[in-house]
């Protein structure tokens, strides 16, 4: 199974926390409302990639985590529990210090036929205002990035999301919830993912992201200072 756990942590906990107003802004916009700042576009393709390197099913490579520099030591991270279709990942802190393990939610995102499409990581804030939880999600590089993220809860509105950056891993959209936000995925049932491939702009890859076991791995998750 795929796993991005050094680029999952690496930004979202520690360069991502110093963006909750970004967070804020990005959570206000919906389906019905576009952005003020242009999207950015699509990171040019790396020009020598392997023909071993996993493909998803829209094209395009999703890391398989050995993708950093030879000799270049990463942070240890271990998945400490399971809580219906989310893990809660921890990252593990140098010893002698007497900070507790940071933690986060994760979920490997799959289409309808099985295949790695996406990834999506979930941790909670604190002192972000209205912002009570960040998410980190990763899609291929071949995303039609202008065209936005899209979730949405049981099928209710959807809310959409700009993607922050790409590189050779993939695109990212750094994404804040509200406590409304947070609430629907704890009282909801599944949610959807959609993102739109750059090759066939007009189609749409819905993913489903599942709700269960999110409040349990929510509440096991740790509160991230800004």
């Amino acid at each position: 199974m795929t796993r991005l756990h050094s680029a999952l942590w690496a930004l979202p906990l520690v360069v991502g926390l110093s963006a909750a107003p970004a967070f804020a802004q990005d959570n206000a916009q919906s389906s019905e409302t576009p952005a003020e700042q242009p999207a950015e576009q699509p990171a040019e393709q790396p020009a020598d990639q392997s023909d071993a390197q996993p493909q998803t099913s829209i094209g395009g490579p999703l890391s398989t985590g050995e993708t950093d520099t030879p000799g270049s030591k990463q942070p240890e991270t271990y998945t400490k529990s399971t809580h219906g279709d989310w893990e809660v990942q921890c990252l593990r802190v140098p010893e002698g210090t007497n900070a507790e393990d940071p933690c986060q939610m994760y979920q490997l995102l799959k289409d309808e036929n099985g295949g790695d499409v996406a990834e999506v990581s979930v941790f909670r804030l604190q002192n972000g205002g209205q912002v009570v939880a960040g998410g980190t999600f990763v899609v291929p590089l071949e995303t039609l990035l202008t065209q936005k993220l899209s979730i949405t809860v049981d099928g209710g509105q959807a809310k959409r999301y700009d993607f922050s950056f790409c590189t050779q891993v993939g695109c990212y959209a750094r994404v804040g919830f509200t406590a409304d936000d947070v609430a629907r995925f704890k009282a909801g049932s599944a949610a959807t993912v959609a993102i739109v491939p750059a090759l066939a702009p007009d189609q749409r890859v819905e993913l489903d992201m599942s709700l269960s076991g999110f409040t349990a791995g929510f509440d096991e998750t740790s509160k991230l200072r800004q």
